[in-house]
Parts: C-alpha cells; sequence; structure tokens
C-alpha cells in the first residue's frame, strides 16, 4: 500500500538452503551472494554459473525440500540446461509422420499433474525429460510424431520452460 502497486498473488516459504552440506549463514561465513554465484568470485564453488543454471538448479528441488548448493550440484544442472535448451532448438528441424509413437496428449498431462500437485517442479522437470527423451527418439528417425502433435508438444513445452519455470536461454550457452 505504501507504493501504491498491489500486492504479491502467492507467498511460496521454502525451506534451508546449505552449501556443501552446511546451514548458509551470514553469521559462519558459510554463504554465497547472487553475484559470487554468478561471478565465480569466491572460494566454496568451482566456477561462476548462469543464473539460469542456478534457477534450474533450484527448481530441481520442491520449494519445501532442502537445498545443498555445490560445485557437482549445480555441474549437473547445468549439462541438464543445456539439454533441455538443445532440445528445444531441435523440436524446430524434426521430420512429422502421419502418426505419433508416443501418447503426446498423455505427456503433456502429466505437465499438469505435476503442477496441480502443489508446484511439484521436480516431477515436471522429470516428465520434460521424458519429452526430451521422445524428440532425442525422433530426431534419431527411431520414433515418430504428426504435425499436430508436434506443434501441441511445442507450445506446451514452451509454457511450462519459459512461463512456468520462468527460464530463458542462457547467454553463456
Amino acid at each position: 500500500s505504501a507504493t501504491g502497486k498491489a500486492p504479491v498473488k502467492y507467498w511460496i516459504h521454502t525451506n534451508m538452503l546449505t552449501l556443501n552440506g552446511k546451514k548458509m549463514s551470514k553469521s559462519t561465513g558459510n554463504f554465497l551472494n547472487p553475484e559470487e554465484l554468478f561471478t565465480g568470485k569466491n572460494t566454496i564453488l568451482d566456477k561462476a554459473f548462469d543464473p539460469m543454471v542456478v534457477r534450474f538448479f533450484m527448481m530441481q528441488a520442491h520449494y519445501s525440500s532442502l537445498l545443498d548448493f555445490t560445485s557437482e550440484a549445480l555441474q549437473a544442472s547445468e549439462k541438464g540446461f543445456v539439454k533441455l535448451m538443445d532440445a528445444i532448438k531441435k523440436m524446430e528441424n524434426l521430420s512429422v509422420s502421419s502418426t505419433s509413437s508416443f501418447d503426446v496428449d498423455q505427456l503433456v498431462a502429466s505437465f499438469y499433474e505435476a503442477m496441480n500437485d502443489d508446484f511439484n517442479a521436480p516431477v515436471l522437470i522429470a516428465n520434460l525429460f521424458e519429452a526430451v527423451r521422445h524428440i532425442n527418439l525422433i530426431s534419431d528417425g527411431k520414433e515418430s510424431i504428426t504435425a499436430v502433435d508436434l506443434k501441441k508438444l511445442q507450445q506446451e513445452i514452451h509454457a511450462f520452460i519459459f512461463d512456468v519455470l520462468g527460464l530463458k536461454e542462457s547467454h553463456t550457452q
């Protein structure tokens, strides 16, 4: 009310953050601020991480779960993020067929089910990687998809990755 703007629509409480298995706390010196995380100017992690990789990493744990920042976990998320973004690009050049070899509607429904289950982003991401698996198989000629199903899959994957999870293409990719 002090700024004349409407308050937020949603509040989400999170569990504790840890850094290399220890509670993150400024008083103990076991913490990173975002700048240190993104620039790599710290003595705790092996390198800098793109903000989208960090966001993706954080989405892989349920918001009410403990989240442990480690170099290894962030690097694994970086690989997963790249794989997800590569699949989105790959969808643009997929060949279509007269039939789909998997149930696109069921796959898309799994995206919605995950979000309807208390914003279960880790399950959503697992389901998105199931879509990535199908995209790669189509690209390799081992599965098929119709033009209608491909359009639906593209629209839904874009909506969930970019609008729901708030991810963007990385500047460092």
